[in-house]
C-alpha cells in the first residue's frame, strides 16, 4: 500500500499557550507548524523539539495584519498542504476562520466562528434557540436605546463584543453613566452591547466535542463572579460541582442545547453561564478554546483529561477517523489564583496534602486541589484563599484591552 501523507497543522498563536496541543498533535503522526508572533521570537519555551517548523508575524501588541497574514500562509501554501489551522486563542479565532475560508480548508469559517467570539452573535443565536440570555441590545440606535433603559432596570453591563473574559466589561448603574460612557466610545459604540445584570452565582462548563457530539463535559463553579474579581480584586476561585447534583444536570443540559445551536462540529469550549436568584439558567458567554486563568489545569489535576493534548487528537481525527476520550478519573478538584505583592510568592509554606499544583509566575500566587470528597475541597479552597490574600494579595486595576 501506498504511503500516506502526515496530516500537516498549522497552529496560530498571537500568545504563547497550547504547548500540550503542540506535543499532542506530533505525537498523534501530524506535521506541526507553528504561526506566531514576531514579538516571541526570542521565547525560549515553545516546544521546539516537535515542530516542524516556526514562522513569525510582524505584530504590534499581538495584533497582526490580516492581509499580510494571507499572504504569508498562502506563500506558506505553494510548498506545504496545511491540512487544518487551529487557532490556540481566542484572539486568533477570526485569523484562522479567515484562514480557512481564503484556502478552503476545513473547519469552522467567518460565519460559525461570529457565535463564539461576537458576544451580540451568540446571544442572538441562543435566544433563537429558546436558551435564556439577560435582555440585551446591540449599542447601536440610540432611540431603541433609551427605549430599552425605560423598558429594563439598572444596573446593566456595558460588553465589548469580541473582547475574551472580563476585559473591558463596566457595570452600569444609571442612563447618566450609560450616555457618559458611549460619548467617551465614539465611534466605538457599535463594537458594543448593553445587557441587564443579573445576580446569580456564575458557572463555566468545559467540553470536547466531536462530530457534533459532546464526548466530555464538566461544570464547576466561580466562588466569586470573574468580573467581580477583575474590577474589585481578590481571590479567583473555581471548583468542579458535586456529579449528580440538580447544579450539575441543569448545566450539562444548557450546554449541550447550546453548543448544538451554535454549530459547533469538533472542538473544545469554555462556556459561561448564571444560575440566577430568580431561579432561571441564563447563557452568559462560550468560546472555542480552552479556559484561561488555569482552568485546564484544575480539570486535568481531578479528571486526568488534559483539553489541550484532546482537542489535538481530535483535529488529527477530523471526523475521518473514530474519537474516543479517556475514561475520566472522579476527583474533585478547586482552584485558586490571585496577584501577588512578591516577584514571586513562596507557597511551600502550604503544606496541605491535596495541593497537587503550584503556580510558578511573576506577581501571581496559585494552587489546586483535589480530592475524592466534594466538601474537602470547598473547606480548603476557603482557608487557603484567605491565607492567600493575607499573605501575598495584590490588586490592579481591570484591563480595558487584552494588551494591557
Amino acid at each position: 500500500m501506498p504511503e500516506t501523507t502526515p496530516l500537516t497543522v498549522l497552529a496560530i498563536a498571537s500568545y504563547e499557550k497550547g504547548h500540550a496541543f503542540l506535543r499532542q498533535a506530533k505525537k498523534e503522526g501530524a506535521r506541526v507548524f507553528l504561526l506566531t508572533s514576531l514579538s516571541l521570537k526570542d521565547s525560549n519555551t515553545w516546544p521546539r523539539e516537535v515542530l516542524d517548523d516556526i514562522f513569525y508575524m510582524p505584530d504590534e501588541h499581538k495584533r497582526w495584519n490580516r492581509d499580510d497574514t494571507i499572504k504569508a500562509v498562502s506563500y506558506l501554501a505553494r510548498n506545504e498542504e496545511i491540512g487544518r489551522i487551529v487557532p490556540l486563542d481566542d484572539f486568533d479565532l477570526e485569523t484562522a476562520a479567515a484562514l480557512r475560508e481564503h484556502l478552503r480548508i476545513p473547519g469552522m469559517g467567518e460565519t460559525t466562528v461570529r457565535h463564539f467570539r461576537d458576544k451580540l452573535a451568540m446571544r442572538m443565536k441562543a435566544e433563537e434557540a429558546g436558551i435564556a440570555v439577560p435582555d440585551f441590545i446591540h449599542v447601536l440606535n440610540h432611540a431603541k436605546l433609551r427605549a430599552f433603559c425605560e423598558r429594563v432596570p439598572a444596573p446593566w453591563v456595558l460588553k465589548p463584543r469580541s473582547s475574551a473574559g472580563a476585559i473591558g466589561i463596566r457595570r452600569i448603574e444609571n442612563q447618566e453613566q450609560l450616555w457618559r460612557a458611549l460619548d467617551e466610545l465614539g465611534d466605538q459604540q457599535s463594537h458594543y452591547l448593553l445587557e441587564r445584570f443579573v445576580e446569580g452565582a456564575v458557572f463555566h462548563v468545559d467540553s470536547i466535542v466531536y462530530e457534533k457530539e459532546i464526548r466530555f463535559a464538566i461544570a464547576s463553579g466561580y466562588g466569586r463572579p470573574p468580573m467581580e474579581v477583575a474590577h474589585g480584586g481578590g481571590v479567583f476561585t473555581t471548583r468542579i460541582l458535586k456529579r449528580g447534583s440538580p447544579q450539575e444536570q441543569t448545566l450539562l443540559e444548557l450546554n449541550q442545547r447550546l453548543l448544538a445551536a451554535l454549530g459547533l462540529v469538533r472542538g473544545v469550549s469554555h462556556s459561561e453561564y448564571i444560575l440566577g436568584t430568580d431561579g432561571t439558567a441564563y447563557f452568559l458567554e462560550t468560546s472555542a478554546r480552552v479556559g484561561g486563568a488555569h482552568i485546564a489545569e484544575l480539570i486535568e489535576c481531578a479528571t486526568g483529561i488534559n483539553l489541550w493534548a484532546e482537542w489535538a487528537r481530535v483535529e488529527v481525527a477530523g471526523g475521518k477517523t473514530p474519537y474516543v476520550v479517556p475514561a475520566p478519573r472522579g476527583d474533585y478538584g478547586g482552584l485558586l489564583v490571585s496577584l501577588a505583592r512578591q516577584e514571586w510568592p513562596d507557597t511551600s509554606r502550604y503544606e496541605e496534602p491535596e495541593i497537587v499544583w503550584r503556580l510558578k509566575k511573576k506577581h501571581h500566587a496559585g494552587l489546586i486541589v483535589v480530592s475524592p470528597f466534594y466538601d474537602r475541597v470547598g473547606e480548603l479552597l476557603e482557608i487557603l484563599a484567605q491565607r492567600v490574600n493575607e499573605d501575598c494579595g495584590a490588586v490592579l486595576p481591570p484591563r480595558e484591552t487584552p494588551h494591557d
